[in-house]
Order: structure tokens, then C-alpha cells, then sequence
């Protein structure tokens, strides 16, 4: 009885053993990229318009590249880089470049800037004035909690004449502290999360609402033919797509790159948002 045991014993860990080299065998074809779809499959955050639309336009351009783009989209400014650094993501695509700077020196992320993508100019909404001539005095101007977003609020309303920032301050860094002339006596409201500022606007706050593109957007404004007030052509905000540092060179992120600044692809989006999405290719 005893030498049954003992045999039944000896072919149960051969068995174990077996299945043991089969699964480190299969683990080994995956990881050196033996048909594995996670070694095909490259995971996007975007902000659902028009990063994400951007995105599913590609997707079967990547497809003939054999990549798999899986898109994930966030309607908020935190979670795409908190996701990314964590490891849900490969790369997101939803920031400008200040913010992301911003971000990346307040969080400590391993990041990597790897390309530009567009422009979305931002634009000053009002369900009140149809003429930025009628904005009276001590109007409120409503935008975001986004330090990254106060020195482009300020900027645009610079060029409108409608204040002065104090000599030698840098406009992408600059605050509503910085603001020297303020002849309107404007009052500034910047308490509001990004993606409730269309909301906002909805319900008639404020004079001026300061909107980024995106959520225009998705609140069926465009910021060309709605806006009170534009973002100049020569705007330093652009959107870019980011990875941790570790992956820059990562091939399926360089052939997300290369379609994304293709000619069909930036003559899409030139058309398909009227020209208020404008495509970069650096």
C-alpha cells in the first residue's frame, strides 16, 4: 500500500511538472513576441472628442500595421496620467503641453513628450453678449481650476485689450495676480472643474465662459463659429501624445505617431471639425 502511494505521488508531480513547462513555455512565446495579442495591442487614454474620435479613425490604419489600438476614454484631467503611470495605459492622448509639463514636475512622473498632434484654440463663450464690445463693466469671466489654463484665459483676453499683464511675466505661466491694467474692473471666477465648464455655460453663469475645445465639443459648440472670443493661431498649447519614459521608442507607439501625422489623417481632421482642430506635424 505504502509503495502505491508513493507511486501515485511520483506521477502526480510529473504531471505538475508537465503542465509547468507548458505554461512557461507558452509565457516564453508571448513575451518575445510570438503571436501574443497584449505584445499587438497598444492601450490609448483620450479625452472622448476629438482625441478618441481621432483615434477610431486610425484604428484600422494600425490594424494594417498588425497593432491592435484599444482606446480608453476619460472625461476628466487627472485620471489619463495617474492611469498611465500606474501601467493601465501604454501612451494617452488628451493634454496640452503646459499641463502636461505641469503635471509631470508636481507628480514626479516618468514621462516622455513624443509628439504633437494639434491645436485646439480655446474660446470665451456667453450666453449674454453676441459682441465682446457689449461686455459691461464688472462682468465676471468663468474658466477652470487648471493652473495650466489661467496664463491661455489671460493671453486671449490680452489680445482682445481687455487687460495688461505686469512687465517681464511669462503669459504661460502667468495668473490672474500678474494682471496689471483691468480697466473693466473684470471679475475672474476660477473655481470650476474643466469638464463642467459647458455645463456652465448651459446654465447661463457668468458673462464669458472660458471652454477648452474638447469639451466644447462635446457640448456641440465649436469654437470658431460659436465663440465670443479665440485663441490666436500661434498658440503654444498644443496636444500631444505621452508614454513613460521607458517606452518612447516603442515601435507600435512610433506607428501610432507616423499615421497621426499623415497627410490623409491631418487632411481628415482639417475637415472634419472645420478647421478648429488644427493639425501639427512635428
Amino acid at each position: 500500500m505504502k509503495k502505491k502511494l508513493l507511486g501515485l505521488t511520483a506521477i502526480a508531480l510529473i504531471t505538475v511538472g508537465l503542465a509547468a513547462c507548458g505554461n512557461g513555455g507558452n509565457e516564453t512565446t508571448d513575451s518575445t513576441g510570438g503571436g501574443s495579442s497584449s505584445n499587438d495591442t497598444l492601450v490609448v487614454g483620450a479625452s472622448p472628442t476629438p482625441h478618441a474620435e481621432i483615434l477610431e479613425h486610425v484604428k484600422p490604419l494600425l490594424e494594417e500595421e498588425g497593432i491592435n489600438l484599444e482606446i480608453k476614454k476619460f472625461d476628466d484631467y487627472v485620471l489619463p496620467n495617474k492611469s498611465l503611470a500606474e501601467g493601465e495605459l501604454d501612451a494617452n492622448y488628451f493634454q496640452h503641453k503646459p499641463f502636461f509639463e505641469k503635471a509631470v514636475s508636481e507628480n514626479d512622473y516618468d514621462f516622455a513628450d513624443v509628439g504633437a498632434i494639434h491645436i485646439e484654440p480655446m474660446g470665451l463663450y456667453s450666453k449674454k453678449i453676441t459682441d465682446i464690445k457689449d461686455l459691461e463693466d464688472g462682468a465676471t469671466i468663468i474658466c477652470s481650476n487648471s493652473v495650466s489654463d489661467w496664463g491661455r484665459v489671460i493671453s486671449i483676453l490680452e489680445e482682445a485689450d481687455l487687460v495688461t499683464v505686469n512687465d517681464g511675466v511669462d503669459i504661460e505661466t502667468a495668473t490672474f495676480d500678474d494682471i496689471r491694467d483691468n480697466p473693466k474692473e473684470l471679475k475672474f471666477n476660477h473655481t470650476v472643474n474643466p469638464e463642467l465648464l459647458a455645463s456652465t455655460y448651459n446654465n447661463d453663469e457668468g458673462d464669458l465662459v472660458a471652454i477648452n475645445a474638447n469639451f466644447a465639443y462635446g457640448a456641440g459648440l465649436n469654437p470658431i463659429n460659436d465663440s465670443i472670443l479665440l485663441e490666436s493661431d500661434n498658440s503654444p498649447y498644443v496636444n500631444i501624445i505621452a508614454t513613460r519614459s521607458e517606452d518612447k521608442d516603442d515601435e507600435r507607439i512610433q506607428k501610432l505617431l507616423e499615421v497621426l501625422h499623415s497627410e490623409d489623417v491631418q487632411a481628415w481632421i482639417l475637415e472634419n471639425w472645420d478647421g478648429s482642430v488644427k493639425p501639427v506635424n512635428e
